[in-house]
C-alpha cells in the first residue's frame, strides 16, 4: 500500500534515508587508455505539418565502440525526452528495447541529451532516432582522440534577478519585468563549452562533442520551426570542418541561464546570430586540440532516488499573497486613454507638464495656481495607477506559478510514492568527463560540481535520458513563488545533496 501526500511532515520519516544516496547501480562499462572505433550520424527529424523551417531539427548519433563494449550518445533537438514536447514518455523505452533487438546494444550504455530548443520533431522521432544509430553503428571506424575547452560570453545570461528584497525573480515571456530600482544583482553563467574531438586515422574530424549551458530558445524573426542556437552552431561546426563531420550538442545546466536580451522587444530576436558566437567559438577551440591513438573510455549507468515535493504549504502561502495583491488594488480616475498622455507630458517638461511654461508664470502673477494644481492632482491619479499595475504585474507572477504548484502537487500524490528514480549516467573520453540528470539543473549545480571534481574536464548536463522538470538548488526553492524554477518543480530541496553526493561518488570512479 502506498501512502499519498498530505502534508510537509510525511517527508520527514524518509529524510535521512534519502540523504544517505541510496541507489541501485545498473552497469558500468569501461575501457582503459583502449583503442576505439566510433561511427556518427545525423537524421532531420522535422515535423514537416509545423510549418516553415528555419535550421531543421536534428537527431545524431554517436557510435563508440573498445570491441568489447559498444555505447551510444545521441543527441536531439527538442524541448526534452519524454514528458512535455512532442517525444512521448515511452521513447526511450522503445528505442532502446529496438537497439538490444537489431544491434545488441545494452540499453544501459544509450544516453540521449535534448538540447532543449522548441522544435516541433515528427511523430516517428523513436523510429528515426534508431535508423540514426544504425547508420552510425554501419560507420564504424579507427579514431583518435582528443578533449578541450572553450570560452563564450557573449550568448547567455542568468534569467534569476536578486531584489533588492531578498527575493529573486526570473525573466521569462509568462512574467512582466521588474522595476529597474528593485534589481540588486544577477547571477552567473558558466562560459565553458567542454568539447572532444574524434578523428578518423586521416586526420579529418568523424565528430565534435562540444557542451554548453544555456536555453535555446531565442527563436527566428519570421517565427519558423528551429533548433534554435544550438542548431545554427552545429551548422557552423559542421561547414567548418567540412563533410562527413558531425556536431553533436549536449545541454550542460541552462536551467537559469537564457540567450542574452531575450525580452528584446526594439528588433527582431535571431537565434542564429547567437548560434554563430556559439558555433564559431567552438570551432576555433576545436581546431586547437590534439588528438591521440588511445583514450580511456568508461560509461556508467545508475538510478538515483530523490525525494519528491510536498507542495501543499508552499500552495497556501502563493493563495494567501493572491488574496493580499487583489486586496491592495485601489480605484483610479484614470484609464489607459488618459494615463499614457499623462506620462508622456510629464516626461517631456516635468515643471510644466499640462501647458506652456507662460501660462503657469502669468497665473502667479495673478495670485493663482489652478495649472499647478492640476499637474499635483494629475501626479497623484497617474501614482495611484502606476501601483495599481505594478500589483497586476505581481499578480501574473504569483498565479502563474500557483498553477504550476498546484499541477506538480497533483503528479506527486497520483504517482503514489515520495520518491522518484532516475537515471544518472557518467561518461569518460579521454579527460572529458560528463555526468548527467533528468532534470533542468540550474547553473550553480553545474558549476559547484566542476568546481569540487578532481577532473579538470568535468562537465555536468540535465535533459538527458528522461525529463523531471526543474532542479534548482535548496536555496533557490526557498524563494517561493517568484522564479519558474522554484515552481515548476517536483523535488524536494534535499534532492540537491543526495545528488550531489552520489555525482561526488561517481566521479571518483570514473
Amino acid at each position: 500500500m502506498t501512502t499519498a501526500i498530505r502534508a510537509p511532515r510525511v517527508f520527514q520519516a524518509v529524510k535521512f534515508v534519502l540523504l544517505a544516496g541510496l541507489t541501485i547501480a545498473h552497469c558500468t562499462t569501461s575501457a582503459a587508455a583502449a583503442e576505439l572505433r566510433a561511427g556518427a550520424a545525423k537524421v532531420d527529424v522535422t515535423n514537416k505539418d509545423a510549418g516553415p523551417v528555419s535550421s531543421p531539427p536534428y537527431v545524431k548519433a554517436l557510435v563508440i565502440t573498445d570491441g568489447k563494449t559498444t555505447a551510444v550518445i545521441a543527441t536531439v533537438d527538442a524541448v526534452a525526452i519524454g514528458q512535455i514536447g512532442s517525444i512521448k514518455n515511452d521513447y526511450l523505452g522503445k528505442v532502446r528495447a529496438k537497439l538490444k533487438q537489431e544491434l545488441g546494444i545494452d540499453p544501459a550504455n544509450f544516453m540521449i541529451n535534448a538540447s532543449h530548443c522548441h522544435a516541433a520533431v515528427c511523430s516517428d522521432i523513436d523510429e528515426k532516432t534508431v535508423e540514426c544509430v544504425k547508420a552510425a553503428f554501419q560507420k564504424l571506424e579507427p579514431v583518435t582522440v582528443g578533449v578541450g575547452r572553450g570560452s563564450e560570453t557573449r550568448v547567455s545570461e542568468n534569467r534569476r534577478l536578486k531584489l533588492k528584497n531578498g527575493r529573486e525573480a526570473d525573466v521569462r515571456h509568462a512574467y512582466s519585468m521588474p522595476a529597474d530600482a528593485d534589481v540588486a544583482e544577477v547571477g552567473p553563467i558558466d562560459p565553458d563549452i567542454g568539447i572532444v574531438r574524434l578523428d578518423r586515422k586521416n586526420g579529418q574530424p568523424l565528430a565534435i562533442i562540444y557542451q554548453f549551458a544555456c536555453h535555446p530558445i531565442q527563436g527566428v524573426p519570421s517565427g519558423a520551426n528551429t533548433a534554435d542556437l544550438t542548431g545554427f552552431a552545429s551548422q557552423v561546426i559542421e561547414d567548418s570542418f567540412g563533410e562527413g563531420t558531425t556536431a553533436l550538442f549536449l545541454q550542460g545546466c541552462g536551467g537559469d541561464i537564457n540567450p542574452i536580451q531575450y525580452k528584446a522587444v526594439n528588433y527582431p530576436r535571431d537565434a542564429e546570430t547567437l548560434g554563430n558566437l556559439l558555433g564559431l567559438t567552438t570551432m576555433r577551440a576545436a581546431r586547437k586540440i590534439q588528438t591521440g591513438n588511445k583514450a580511456e573510455f568508461r560509461m556508467t549507468n545508475e538510478t538515483l532516488t530523490l525525494p519528491r515535493a510536498d507542495l501543499a504549504e508552499r500552495i497556501a502561502l502563493q493563495e494567501a499573497q493572491q488574496l493580499t495583491l487583489l486586496k491592495s488594488l485601489t480605484g483610479t480616475t484614470l484609464n489607459l486613454k488618459t494615463f499614457l498622455p499623462l506620462v508622456v507630458k510629464g516626461n517631456v517638461s516635468e515643471m510644466f507638464p499640462s501647458y506652456y511654461s507662460h501660462q503657469y508664470l502669468h497665473e502667479k502673477k495673478l495670485g493663482r495656481a489652478d495649472w499647478e494644481r492640476l499637474d499635483t492632482n494629475n501626479r497623484a491619479y497617474a501614482d495611484a495607477y502606476i501601483k495599481n499595475i505594478s500589483i497586476m504585474e505581481e499578480l501574473t507572477r504569483v498565479q502563474t506559478n500557483i498553477k504550476l504548484l498546484q499541477m506538480h502537487q497533483a503528479q506527486n500524490v497520483a504517482a503514489g510514492k515520495r520518491t522518484i528514480d532516475v537515471e544518472l549516467v557518467g561518461l569518460r573520453i579521454g579527460d572529458f568527463v560528463l555526468v548527467t540528470s533528468p532534470g533542468e539543473l540550474t547553473v550553480r549545480i553545474g558549476l559547484g560540481i566542476k568546481k569540487a571534481s578532481p577532473h579538470p574536464f568535468t562537465f555536468v548536463s540535465g535533459y538527458t535520458n528522461g525529463y523531471i522538470y526543474y532542479a534548482p538548488t535548496a536555496e533557490q526553492l526557498l524563494n517561493i513563488g517568484n522564479a519558474q524554477e522554484d515552481s515548476d518543480c517536483i523535488l524536494a530541496p534535499e534532492w540537491q545533496a543526495v545528488f550531489e553526493k552520489r555525482v561526488s561518488d561517481l566521479l571518483k570512479k570514473i
